[in-house]
């Protein structure tokens, strides 16, 4: 089972200790996958409003959250 399964189950528990540290974990995974994502696109050559098109935001969004991380 992968870990982000395993966060999905955790996130549905009845206990809200248990699923909010899951769903604390699932946000962080996300933003790392994120940044992963967005530095592999501008590697690519892909203009920040691409990303923020496939990413459903504005391109002011997307280039204040990841631009100033590669400095």
């Amino acid at each position: 089972m992968s870990e982000a399964t395993t966060l999905a189950a955790a996130a549905a528990s009845s206990d809200p200790a248990v699923g909010l540290r899951a769903v604390r974990a699932l946000r962080r995974l996300l933003e790392r996958l994120e940044e992963v994502q967005v530095a592999n696109a501008r590697e690519r050559g892909w203009s920040w409003q691409a990303i923020a098109d496939e990413l459903g935001v504005s391109r002011q969004a997307v280039h204040q959250k990841h631009n100033r991380k590669r400095r």
